[in-house]
């Protein structure tokens, strides 16, 4: 195998490091995995949710259409979350963000996301110099948002995608792999209204996100699906008074890849794993309803589920948790999180906190979370 390829499946494994054992885990990969990361503090400490939940600078990533419902006009935000902290100190992601609200009906947003996958120290020959390397990847999107009413609004973004995980003088037959993608993303949030001891407002939204041809890493290597995703939540507020609120908020996200369904047999014609059908994106998406080979009940398998909690007192502290699900055969992630925030005047700080319920070792176990959102007015 091409040292690029194995390089390759080495960031996959960042992202899928399992002790299951079973041959029939049908676990989906994807190029670019780090656009599946939190990549905000509050959205973390929700259980990895952001799709319905209230707006905020960071809705970029999990759903551009809420920006049209923000009070501030324009804010910056900046994220940064340690990854495999527990066994290097340079694998981070960095997220930038910026919205502006152009109107009562629209506003446009963009953002930039860097994960950093380290410093290696490549070693040709045992009597050479080493010499550094640095393999990253990095996204740059751009979105529009308008409110076709008064409680809806759709936003559409852009995006493009570098992956730049080639070592240097060694990976002579790979070059760094790019694609482009789109989102098309919705968001209903309604008015105040009035209950027997509460007020309350219901959230609905969806993002349909990274629509966009494979990558290849090779010039006529092989070609690999970018996470293709498929996000579809609710949220409602508890306005107890005017300082006392408590927020419930469910998510559902989908991968819109191809399951890993086509038999890789050893010479005795035996399976001994399962890889993607070789289709464009396109009919990718669509295969990703009906193709899992154990039929629906596997399909509804490859659904994560996420809960988040928030109390918010006087719009000024807030406390999170959340709980997120991913069943056993397709990653087995679940874990509990745990959040905080502070607001002072334009300054919004917020902290999240990751504790592993499973057998498989999370890269964010015992990780704590950090952002920051300056707003303008």
């Amino acid at each position: 195998m091409p040292l690029t390829s194995r390089f390759i499946l080495l960031i996959f494994l960042f992202f899928t490091i399992s002790t299951t054992k079973s041959q029939e885990r049908r676990v989906i990969t994807t190029a670019v995995p780090f656009l599946m990361i939190s990549a905000d503090a509050r959205a973390s400490g929700l259980g990895e949710q952001g799709v319905a939940t209230s707006p905020d600078a960071f809705s970029q990533h999990w759903n551009p259409s809420k920006y049209a419902f923000l009070e501030n006009r324009s804010a910056v935000g900046v994220s940064y979350t340690p990854y495999l902290s527990k066994l290097v100190s340079d694998v981070f992601l960095a997220n930038l963000n910026y919205y502006k609200v152009i109107n009562d009906r629209s506003s446009w947003s963009t953002s930039f996301k860097y994960f950093s996958l380290g410093d290696i120290d490549i070693l040709e020959n045992p009597q050479d110099v080493p010499y550094l390397e640095n393999p990253n990847e990095f996204t740059l999107d751009a979105s529009y948002t308008l409110k076709l009413n008064q409680n809806f609004s759709m936003g559409v973004t852009g995006r493009f995608l570098m992956s730049d995980v080639k070592l240097q003088n060694i990976s002579s037959d790979s070059s760094s792999a790019s694609s482009f993608a789109v989102d098309i993303s919705g968001f209903y949030q309604s008015d105040e209204k009035a209950y027997e001891k509460f007020n309350g407002i219901w959230r609905f939204g969806f993002n349909i996100s990274n629509l966009g041809p494979r990558m290849s890493y090779d010039e006529l290597g092989k070609k690999y699906f970018i996470p293709t995703n498929f996000k579809i939540g609710s949220a409602f507020d508890f306005i107890f008074d005017s300082v006392n609120k408590l927020s419930l908020n469910l998510e559902l996200n989908k991968l819109l890849v191809p399951t890993p369904s086509v038999p890789i047999l050893n010479s005795n014609n035996q399976i001994i794993g399962y890889e993607q059908a070789d289709v464009s994106f396109l009919s990718g998406v669509f295969k990703s309803f009906g193709d899992a080979p154990d039929g629906f009940s596997e399909e509804m398998k490859e659904i994560t589920l996420s809960l988040g909690l928030e109390y918010i007192y006087n719009d000024s502290f807030a406390l999170r948790m959340g709980y997120f699900g991913e069943n056993e055969i397709k990653g087995a992630r679940k874990y509990f999180t745990f959040g905080t925030g502070f607001n002072l005047n334009e300054i919004d700080l917020d902290l999240s906190y990751l504790l592993s319920t499973s057998d498989v070792i999370s890269p964010l176990e015992n990780t704590l979370r950090f952002s920051f959102t300056y707003n303008f007015n």
